[in-house]
């Protein structure tokens, strides 16, 4: 359970035993860590501010002006005569706070657009919920009940100051009070682009284009350009293309943009290269293309013959058949007849 400090609070406790037993003592105990367990009503630390109301069944501890040594576990012990001790281990935790302001921060340098949650105390008490009242240079900011923070989400220039809070019921209590210095934003500053997966783009393959900035606040407008196109190509963080191919190719960049401006980054070159697979076909084609060019000029060639060839071609063949005859007709004594005339 959760008490504020220089309160009083009342810890409830109940208890029933055997009837055939017959209580002989009950106590206290106050664990501050596991090795260190005091009784209550011999600890000068609780003296004077402690009262036992042990009737009926009824064990509760009354604990008066709590301070932060209260902290820890508290235990109540039964003793019977019969020398048995009755006790609930798990016992009651008990939390302190006050109205410290506790801050946590987005970052060390608070600037416009980051958040920033203030804390009330350690802890929000059980018995009695306070309402919660928050000052900002001395002069009413907000009221929360049961609600110990206050969160500021995106804060600007106008937030910065001195908070600090206040319990109802609690005024009394001092207060802590933490000073909150807030930056300027600025536009977007070095703005670039990724390409995921790096390497090399063989056509079909799926490429993301990814725009990071420096800028506060975050910015949350971003658009896609490729060069020589007056319009933008896509929008967001994030630019993908699902199958890419040499009509995409070309150079692209991207524009962040916030409250305060906006910048462009450099372009990166996007472009395709053909795959070895592609590449084999294209060569087997243009192999396949040629040698079928030549075959084809030589049965042109071969059934295309001119006028004179083939004059020339009948002459040639005219010739070797007379020939041929002239071989074939001529007689022993006509081929040399001075031979015979010299017997006579």
């Amino acid at each position: 359970m959760c008490v504020v400090r220089q309160s009083t609070v009342l810890i409830p406790c109940k208890y029933s035993h055997p009837q055939h037993e017959q209580v002989s003592a009950v106590e206290w105990l106050h664990e501050k860590s596991p090795d260190k367990e005091v009784r209550v009503s011999q600890d000068p630390a609780f003296e004077g501010r402690v009262e036992l109301q042990a009737d009926a069944g009824n064990c509760s501890l009354l604990l008066r002006d709590v301070n932060e040594s209260d902290a820890g576990l508290f235990r109540f012990v039964l003793s019977t005569g019969s020398g048995r001790n009755w006790t609930n281990a798990q016992g009651i935790r008990l939390e302190v706070t006050d109205a410290e302001v506790e801050v946590k921060t987005q970052s060390d340098n608070v600037t416009e657009g980051d958040w920033i949650v203030f804390i009330c105390g350690s802890c929000i008490p059980s018995m009695t919920v306070p309402t919660y009242i928050w000052r900002k240079d001395g002069h009413l900011h907000s009221q929360r009940h049961g609600d110990n923070m206050l969160d500021l989400e995106s804060v600007g220039l106008e937030d910065r100051g001195q908070y600090s809070c206040t319990m109802s019921g609690h005024e009394g209590l001092n207060s802590t009070s933490v000073n909150i210095t807030v930056r300027p934003g600025y536009p977007p500053k070095s703005v670039s682009v990724s390409i995921s997966p790096s390497g090399e783009i063989v056509s079909g393959d799926s490429v993301t284009l990814n725009c990071s900035s420096d800028s506060n606040p975050p910015a949350l407008n971003f658009s896609w350009f490729k060069e020589d196109e007056t319009s933008a190509v896509g929008s967001g963080q994030s630019f993908s293309i699902s199958s890419f191919n040499s009509s995409f190719s070309g150079r692209f960049y991207c524009e962040a943009q916030n409250k305060y401006g906006s910048q462009r980054s450099a372009s990166v070159s996007l472009a395709v290269k053909e795959s070895s697979w592609s590449l084999i076909t294209v060569t087997v084609g243009i192999t396949a293309a040629v040698v079928m060019t030549v075959i084809l000029m030589l049965l042109v060639r071969r059934n295309r013959v001119t006028p004179s060839e083939e004059q020339k071609h009948r002459g040639s063949q005219q010739h070797k058949t007379n020939m041929k005859r002239s071989c074939d007709t001529d007689e022993p004594e006509d081929q040399d007849s001075t031979y015979y005339n010299m017997d006579k």
